[in-house]
């Protein structure tokens, strides 16, 4: 029997399992519990110490995610007392569904050996495994090294299940395009790449997904060029990052103000001129572009063995752009130093308000934070640190305050590190006077004030990309 004749005696996609309760799983099962298409949906979060607690939460029709989700809690209440999504540890219950997603991290342990931390994702794909029966879908929404659905994936699957990929089973790549913050609008509103293991699966899991897009379309493709276009987007995007980022540091060391420079480019326009300027800042964060430069340099490395033509003895752009963006919480460490050495102070034993611990604005998102690489330097040096986040309630690593004032009362300096909405109207007289110093260091790193104004209170402003301010008089 074909894996289409499977398909046709199942009939269409009814239920549907969710293996990963994260940033990208939460807001995918409500959506596919939302759609009238489906019948219900199991979210599937192991019991463990560290996140075990969604499961209840979930349950109750109440959001984990902390930050400005918007739409998803109110989904959430939705499907669960409409009795369409439940979340569970039962992996067998992946026996009575028609299709199963997995969205699990997939990290580096050591870039430099360019080899993935895949031991979660194959303990999912296990689990997946043990229970799918002929004619299921499975669909790997992780960001995964090329090579990965049609290899180590399909592998798994296989050996745990006794089926047949693109036989007995259908497996497909349809990668989350999502960002914290907006997730519900990104699955949505973006399109769907979805590339499957062999025509067949593509089809299936384009009946998946058409369900939830509201103005995106399906994007169809083989599975290895969905896991390359999905590397590669987030390669780019964090290439263009990197761009603007070492444009600010060139701009700082020749007393220019990268802003106007950024401007001033964008003037330029016409028929082949093509502009994607992004902005610099403290760091680059969160699970994906950390990340994915990688997954993307490994899948060339490896699938390209003995035919990538490339000059000989030379660093990858791609990875060369990663070390720029890693190095930024660096550089706000050292305009953090040269700050305090205007006011004649070092950083040991003095006070630093870090304002920001989530690695995006409005998101309690705290995945490979800049601010975490900060903090560290600053400790090392000897400095008293204080954070602060809106957004975020709790970290295992650090502690997090609530309360701003308490945060900047008697700092010597104050680092913005996150752009979060809180922190766009700060008044220089009150941190002036909640410091308690003459001369307060500021710094900022996402360009959130306006450096006039802290400077003629007395502040000292150091910024990124400032060349034209951070050597200002002291008023």
């Amino acid at each position: 029997m074909t894996l289409l004749s499977l398909f046709r005696q199942r009939g269409p996609i009814k239920k549907i399992g969710v293996v990963g309760m994260g940033y990208v799983g939460i807001p995918a099962a409500a959506l596919f519990a939302a759609s009238p298409r489906f019948d219900c949906v199991y979210g599937f979060q192991r019991e463990s110490s560290s996140s075990g607690y969604k499961i209840a939460m979930l349950n109750r029709g109440e959001s984990p995610m902390k930050g400005d989700e918007p739409g998803l809690a109110d989904l959430l209440r939705k499907v669960v007392s409409m009795g369409k999504f439940t979340c569970t540890t039962d992996f067998s219950k992946i026996a009575m569904l028609d299709a199963v997603t997995l969205a699990i991290q997939t990290p580096f342990q050591n870039r430099d050996d360019l080899i993935p931390d895949f031991t979660a994702l194959a303990e999912a794909l296990s689990q997946v495994g043990r229970y799918i029966t002929h004619g299921t879908l499975v669909v790997l929404e992780s960001t995964v090294t090329p090579g990965t659905t049609e290899g180590f994936a399909r592998g798994i699957l296989e050996q745990e299940s006794g089926l047949v990929a693109g036989k007995d089973f259908a497996l497909a790549h349809a990668p989350e395009r999502v960002m914290a913050g907006r997730l519900i609008k990104n699955i949505r509103e973006h399109d769907r790449i979805i590339g499957g293991i062999d025509e067949a699966s593509t089809r299936r899991a384009a009946e998946l997904y058409i369900p939830v897009l509201t103005t995106g379309k399906i994007v169809p493709m083989t599975a290895r060029a969905a896991e390359v276009t999905k590397t590669a987007e987030n390669t780019l995007r964090d290439l263009q990052i990197a761009a603007i980022n070492e444009l600010a540091l060139y701009c700082e060391a020749m007393g220019v103000n990268v802003y106007d420079v950024r401007a001033g480019i964008d003037t330029l326009k016409g028929e082949g001129i093509t502009r994607a300027l992004l902005y610099p800042g403290a760091g680059v964060g969160g699970h994906c572009l950390t990340k994915d430069t990688y997954h993307l340099e490994r899948g060339a490395q490896v699938l390209g063995k003995g035919t990538l033509d490339y000059p000989p003895n030379e660093r990858s752009l791609f990875v060369l752009a990663r070390t720029i963006n890693d190095f930024m919480p660096t550089h706000m460490f050292h305009l953090t130093v040269d700050g305090l050495k205007r006011i004649h102070k070092g950083p040991r034993g003095a006070k630093i308000a870090l304002l920001g611990w989530a690695f995006l604005a409005e998101s309690d998102d705290t995945r490979n934070t800049p601010s975490g690489v900060y903090r560290t330097l600053l400790l090392e040096a000897g400095a008293d640190i204080v954070v602060h986040d809106p957004c975020v309630t709790s970290d295992p690593d650090v502690q997090v305050f609530s309360d701003i004032d308490d945060v900047i009362r008697d700092a010597n300096a104050i680092a913005l590190f996150t752009a979060h909405k809180a922190y766009r109207n700060l008044d220089p007289e009150r941190i002036k006077s909640l410091s308690n110093y003459e001369h307060p260091v500021i710094i900022d790193g996402r360009n959130m004030i306006d450096p006039d104004e802290f400077i003629s209170l007395g502040f000292i402003y150091k910024g990124i990309g400032r060349g034209d301010r951070n050597s200002h008089p002291i008023a």
